[in-house]
This record gives C-alpha cells, sequence and structure tokens, in this order.
C-alpha cells in the first residue's frame, strides 16, 4: 500500500474504534496517518476578551480535544499522525485531506450506513466511499 492514510473522527464511540483500525494499518504499514475531525464553528463572542487573549480563544477546541486524543493514541502506537480541524461536511473534510495528503486509503467506521435517515440525508460512510480518491476500509463499528 502507498500513501498516507485518513481516518475520520468526531470523538465518539464508533469513530474511536475507526481511529484505532486506522492506526493499526498505518503501524502495520509503516505509513503516516492523518486524522480529520470537522467541525462547525459557533459564533464566538470575543468582546471583553483582551487583546492579547482572544488568539486563544478557540470555536474549535472540542475540535481540537478530540484531535489531541487520536494523537496520542498514534504517538503511544509510534506512529507518525497529522491533525487536521477542518470547517466543514464531515465528509467533504475527510475527501479533501485525502485528495491533498495524495492518500492511500480512507478509514471510516460504518456508523449510521443502515440507516433509513442515510436515504433522505446521506451519510459520512455512504458519501466518502462513494466520492473517495482512493481506496476506502469501512470499519464494522455498531
Amino acid at each position: 500500500m502507498e500513501g498516507p492514510i485518513v481516518v475520520g473522527t468526531d470523538g465518539s464511540e464508533t469513530a474511536a474504534m475507526a481511529v484505532g483500525e486506522a492506526i493499526e494499518l498505518a503501524k502495520a504499514f509503516d505509513l503516516t496517518l492523518h486524522v480529520v475531525c470537522a467541525y462547525r464553528p459557533q459564533g464566538m463572542d470575543t468582546r471583553g476578551v483582551p487583546a492579547e487573549f482572544a488568539g486563544s480563544v478557540q470555536p474549535d477546541s472540542k475540535a481540537q480535544a478530540v484531535l489531541d486524543e487520536a494523537m496520542a493514541r498514534a504517538r503511544r502506537a509510534d506512529v507518525k499522525a497529522e491533525p487536521h480541524a477542518v470547517t466543514s461536511d464531515p465528509a467533504d473534510a475527510i475527501l479533501n485531506v485525502a485528495d491533498t495528503a495524495d492518500a492511500g486509503l480512507i478509514v471510516v467506521g460504518n456508523k449510521g450506513i443502515s440507516s433509513v435517515r442515510r436515504y433522505v440525508l446521506g451519510n459520512v460512510p455512504s458519501k466518502v466511499v462513494h466520492h473517495a480518491p482512493c481506496s476506502t476500509y469501512v470499519v464494522h463499528t455498531t
């Protein structure tokens, strides 16, 4: 397998399972892992925050915490990993990082893949599988 591995996470238990599989694959093939966490920025009011501290008020702090946990897991496994906090639709974020990184594999969990909502709204695993610029591995997480 050539090219890095991309995995998306939202911090959920099922996403953590997909991250675990991606870490194992990255370790087995000695590949870099790109961990993606998409988020929607919340309207943050920084009025009253001193200018020198305004930069430390981050609307993506939950996404950063999710990425920090995934990165710690990768470090413990001795896997080189890069975090990506992206303001985007989760599937689009994963696909864009995979395209930019010239990924060899995208790892996603199967959460929601069999739900009725999928037919109305779509879901992350389905969209990623159908639009991926590389191979995909769908981890059975539910």
